[in-house]
């Protein structure tokens, strides 16, 4: 969790959420699944989630992230080429001054990079893809087996 680690760094004139889209974010979680995505995509250096959180809280501070494409409403592209699944929750019982509620967001999974791997321009045929990729190699393991 990001609010934990970050928030004595913050500035008493700096906000404590930033807005992305309709959402006021005012944490950030990273899970398992993200992390390891994350090493495996991105970043070869070993990075921990406090790392990545950190780098995300910039990434929303100045910006950088914006959605993916129109239908796709969990999708999320940092720096114009890294892909983000996200999600977001609510916070009980936490509300900015004006009394809106603040969200938590929760990556759920990194992607890639674009101009890497460029099946990801298109996400649902990337996710077709991935599909049939996985359905070609059971079937192969199948005919191994007989």
């Amino acid at each position: 969790m990001m609010r934990d680690k970050g928030t004595e760094l913050w500035g008493k004139y700096e906000p404590f959420h930033i807005m992305l889209n309709d959402y006021r974010v005012a944490d950030i979680v990273i899970t398992n699944h993200a992390t390891s995505r994350y090493i495996d995509r991105i970043s070869d250096s070993g990075t921990d989630e406090g790392d990545i959180a950190a780098w995300i809280w910039q990434a929303l501070k100045q910006k950088r992230i914006k959605p993916y494409q129109q239908q796709e409403q969990n999708a999320y592209l940092i720096d114009d080429d890294f892909v983000i699944i996200a999600a977001f929750t609510e916070l009980e019982g936490e509300r900015n001054l004006s009394g809106q509620p603040l969200f938590t967001m929760t990556v759920l999974s990194f992607l890639g990079k674009i101009s890497v791997t460029h099946q990801l321009r298109d996400i649902k045929a990337y996710y077709l893809w991935l599909r049939q990729a996985r359905r070609v190699k059971l079937i192969k393991k199948r005919r191994k087996r007989k």
